[in-house]
């Protein structure tokens, strides 16, 4: 029996060590040498080196001077991510985009870009597509009392145009811009 229980244990033991301690530390080392900002969280500092957030989180801004991110289903808490797990049928759901679309309409923009109104699955995309930004202009313009020319040139400069997929805006990003033409 032991012929068969001792090189079972050791096995385990080995892999143990070898998949739970000496492979996570190789990667977490090669990461910390090849990719230092993307290990540490992608964290966005300002000028006093204060950590301001993580340009892969999302953040809650509030107020009209301010871009906003897309809705959160977990409050933009890292540790509740996910979606909401409401079917497109919930009246819950409805009801929350209805309410959504009436605090963001403007008429002379049109109807609001589907992106303001729908979470991620993640619940913490920072990103959103370069209408959703744009739609926010005028609002933001008034708020800062800044021209709206000002502001798409600003949307142009912070547009992302990734290898595979549609453009992007970091909303953190772009927030951290504007509040640079402030200083």
């Amino acid at each position: 029996m032991t012929t068969y229980v001792r090189p079972a244990v050791s096995l385990a033991l080995l892999m143990t060590l070898v998949t739970g301690a000496l492979y996570p530390l190789a990667v977490t080392g090669i990461a910390q040498v090849v990719f230092p900002e993307q290990a540490n969280g992608s964290l966005v500092r300002d000028d006093q080196g204060q950590v301001r957030g993580s340009a892969l989180i999302a953040q809650d801004f509030q107020g009209d001077g301010w871009f906003h991110s897309r809705p959160s289903a977990g409050a933009y808490a890292t540790v509740a991510s996910s979606a909401s797990n409401l079917s497109p049928s919930n009246p819950v759901l409805a009801e929350r985009v209805k309410g959504e679309a009436a605090a963001l309409y403007q008429a002379q923009q049109g109807p609001v870009p589907q992106a303001l109104l729908t979470t991620s699955a993640s619940g913490l995309d920072p990103h959103l597509p370069p209408e959703a930004v744009a739609y926010q202009i005028p609002r933001v313009a008034a708020a800062r009392q800044l021209p709206v020319a000002r502001l798409q040139a600003l949307l142009e400069e912070a547009t992302l145009h990734p290898l595979i997929g549609p453009p992007v805006v970091n909303v953190l990003a772009i927030n951290r811009m504007l509040e640079q033409l402030s200083h």
